[in-house]
């Protein structure tokens, strides 16, 4: 079992030269820390939305790397893998690494549509930064494009066509404790996006069944924090190309129950 934190990526990243080499590149751009940085200011200075920034960047690599890690242990293969555009595991890790990364850097143009311009302006800094990391022949053109996928397909209603796509779009909707939530709320208004948001505390993840092998488990203080689960969570479960490997159960001082799937949809 794992917490959802900004200290998980570096569990993953430290067991593969591949990936300590990426995120150290990826920490030390300027480029890329001065996207991350006007995406927080478009984000939350002008639109007084949640955080978009480096921390965010951080906890969803380390957790669409935990869930990736969860599907392969129960022998789901990445699809870059099977299909050939990666040559290797750590290269599909890469993929997702890179994706999780730079998913929210669209908003440093604009909130509407951040997903898709996310994509596009993420294959300059790719042609720029993948040959740093020793993907240096035709190949890095195949693992770019699946990089551009995976944060385009963040959107709530795109639908992943990689299990790497999928991960990271799950482990961005499982950014949400302690007002972490990734339904926008408008900060210092006390509504029903912001109460939802203050009541979700922690969320863990931990290998279920063979049938559903990511389990989630989301603790609140209230139940007010469903609404978030309802809004963003499952929406991106649903469309991530892996909701059929994952159950969510809600943790209440006064209830513990399984959210998704329900027994309708099982």
């Amino acid at each position: 079992m794992v917490t959802v934190s900004p200290h998980l990526v570096y569990k993953h990243v430290e067991g593969s030269p591949l990936l300590k080499t990426a995120f150290k590149v990826l920490e030390e751009d300027e480029e890329v820390m001065e996207m991350l940085k006007i995406s927080n200011t478009m984000a939350v200075t002008r639109l007084r939305y949640n955080d978009h920034g480096i921390t965010h960047a951080r906890i969803v690599a380390g957790t669409a790397l935990e869930l990736l890690d969860i599907l392969m242990n129960n022998k789901i293969t990445p699809t870059t893998l099977r299909d050939g555009t990666a040559r290797n595991v750590d290269e599909a890790r890469l993929v997702v690494l890179f994706a999780a990364y730079f998913h929210d850097i669209g908003n440093a143009v604009h909130r509407v549509n951040h997903e898709f311009i996310g994509a596009l302006l993420a294959k300059d800094m790719l042609n720029r930064l993948l040959p740093k990391v020793g993907i240096t022949d035709r190949r890095f053109i195949a693992l770019r494009q699946e990089i551009m996928h995976a944060i385009y397909a963040t959107e709530y209603n795109v639908k992943c066509l990689t299990v790497e796509c999928g991960v990271v779009k799950v482990g961005d909707g499982l950014d949400m404790a302690e007002g972490r939530a990734r339904v926008p709320y408008k900060l210092g208004k006390l509504d029903m996006h912001a109460l939802s948001a203050i009541s979700i505390k922690k969320v863990e993840i931990e290998s279920g069944d063979s049938e559903r092998p990511i389990k989630i488990i989301v603790y609140m203080d209230e139940y007010a924090g469903v609404f978030q689960l309802e809004e963003v969570l499952v929406p991106k479960i649903r469309t991530s190309g892996i909701g059929s490997y994952i159950e969510v159960y809600i943790h209440t001082p006064r209830r513990f129950e399984r959210f998704y799937p329900t027994a309708e949809t099982i």
